[in-house]
Parts: C-alpha cells; sequence; structure tokens
C-alpha cells in the first residue's frame, strides 16, 4: 500500500484559496484587498503584515498569495481601491474643471484613508496602470486645453506631480510614539526661533504656527488646509494655462467650431440673434 501524499503548504494554501473561511465566505482578490486596506487604515503601512491579514481573513498566509504573490502588491492593491473612482467626469466642459475636480477627488480619497499618504505617491504607477481610466481622462483634459507633443507631456507630468503633492505634505502625521509629547516640543522648539536672526519669519510666525507646512503640528485630517489647498490648485491650473501655445486652437474648440458649422440653417440664425440680444 502506497503512503498517502505529504501535504504541503502550497497544496493547502490552494485548497484554502478555493473554499470558504469558518465564516462562509469565499476568499478573493477583492475580499482580500478590502481587508488590506482596512489592515492599513487602523495601523499604517509600516505595521501591515501578511499574518495579521492572513489572522484578520480566517485562513494560512500561503492562500493569500494563490491570489495576490506578494506584499508589495498587497500594498499596491490597497492603493488601487482607495483611489478607484478619481477620474473626472468627462462630459464637464472646462478642461480647467476637469483638472481640478482630479486634485479634489485624490485629496478626499486620501483624506478617507491618510495612512497611505506617505506610500501613495511611489505605489501610483502599479495601480493606474492596472486601470488607466485616470491617466486617459487627464490627457483628454490637456488635448481639450491645447496641449500637443512635448508640451503635453510636460503638462501631463505637472498635474500628476500636483495632484499627489499637496494631499502628502498636507496628511503627513506626528510619530505614531508618544505624539502628544512630540507636538509639545515642536510648540517649544517654534516659539524659540530667534526673531532677530529671521526677522521675516518672525513677523508672521503666529500667522503660520500650525497653520503652514513645516511650521504645524496638527496633521491635515484633525486640522485641514482648505483655502491653501484652493489657493495651491489655482495657481496649478493658472500656471498651465500659461503654457498653452499661443494662436492655438484646442480640439475642444475645433468640435464646438465645426459644430456650429454645421448646424441647420434656422439654428444658426437663433443663435445669432441670442448673440446679437446679448450685446444689446
Amino acid at each position: 500500500m502506497r503512503p498517502a501524499a505529504r501535504k504541503t503548504p502550497a497544496r493547502a494554501g490552494r485548497r484554502r484559496a478555493a473554499a470558504a473561511d469558518p465564516a462562509g465566505e469565499r476568499l478573493t482578490r477583492e475580499r482580500i484587498l478590502a481587508e488590506a486596506l482596512a489592515l492599513i487604515d487602523a495601523r499604517g503601512v509600516d505595521a501591515f503584515n501578511l499574518r495579521d491579514l492572513a489572522a484578520r481573513l480566517g485562513v494560512y498566509p500561503a492562500a493569500i498569495y494563490w491570489h495576490v504573490s506578494s506584499r508589495n502588491q498587497l500594498v499596491a492593491g490597497a492603493i488601487e481601491l482607495a483611489m478607484s473612482g478619481l477620474a473626472p467626469d468627462p462630459t464637464a466642459v472646462r478642461w480647467q474643471d476637469r483638472i481640478r475636480s482630479v486634485f479634489v477627488r485624490y485629496r478626499e480619497a486620501l483624506r478617507v484613508h491618510p495612512n497611505l499618504a506617505p506610500v501613495v505617491g511611489g505605489q501610483l504607477l502599479y495601480s493606474t496602470l492596472r486601470d488607466p481610466t485616470l491617466l486617459e481622462a487627464i490627457v483628454v483634459a490637456l488635448e481639450d486645453a491645447g496641449f500637443a507633443d512635448a508640451a503635453l507631456a510636460d503638462a501631463y507630468n505637472v498635474v500628476l506631480a500636483a495632484m499627489a503633492g499637496f494631499p502628502t505634505l498636507e496628511l503627513a502625521v506626528a510619530p505614531a510614539e508618544k505624539p502628544e509629547a512630540w507636538a509639545d516640543d515642536f510648540r517649544q522648539r517654534l516659539a524659540a526661533i530667534p526673531r532677530d536672526r529671521f526677522p521675516a519669519l518672525g513677523r508672521h510666525l503666529d500667522r503660520l504656527a500650525d497653520r503652514a507646512f513645516v511650521l504645524r503640528w496638527s496633521g491635515g485630517r484633525e486640522k485641514p488646509l482648505q483655502s491653501a489647498f484652493e489657493a495651491w490648485a489655482d495657481v496649478v491650473i493658472a500656471g498651465l494655462e500659461a503654457r498653452l501655445p499661443k494662436g492655438r486652437s484646442s480640439p475642444a474648440k475645433a468640435r464646438s467650431s465645426a459644430s456650429a458649422a454645421t448646424a441647420p440653417e434656422p439654428a444658426r440664425r437663433s443663435r445669432a440673434a441670442a448673440r446679437r440680444s446679448g450685446r444689446s
């Protein structure tokens, strides 16, 4: 009689991957990533590990590897889940409004999941390549603005860097160990800045303290920098507008002109009358 085949961890993992956990839920990639994101939200990326995730799911660690091949891909997948739905409404008329909505949606997503802030910029590449909907929407908006060729590549890089930059700084958090003591020490160091040596900073320090990057001890989730965010978005979009090729009609304007040219004669007369009425 041949001895029974020995069960290897990989085989056991496959069986557990295909079977339901003790609670009766089937193990899927989507469920794994949802639990990974919840664990990161609770403990942060540095403390996130496969063993705790497996315990949370009620499976062996090998079962998770059947669906997601590494810890890095687990983190990237959690980011993908958190950042889904960032693409702007493609029917929005103004390209500036579409770009601004990307900034707003990204910031809102990161405010819901602030523990992703330290790593989201580096992991965003993997996440967006799995579903390039956001990238497509950004390129379409820049085309509609009138960018092309090398200028479009520069503008694209500006949008991606700007999207990730402000919220990452805004949502930086105090050290996990003794955060209250750290905040007290920070306030004391700020108050001790010699105003005779740094007079410009000293003149505005009362206004900047805990309201400006590098000079604050509160996190952006508890104390958001809303007016600064709006100013930053205005500056980025104005900068893009300033770099548009002079005298070049955007595809969006060209489509609008073509539509007007091919409209029936009564419709053209009606629009012309409306314009005359508006000028009078």
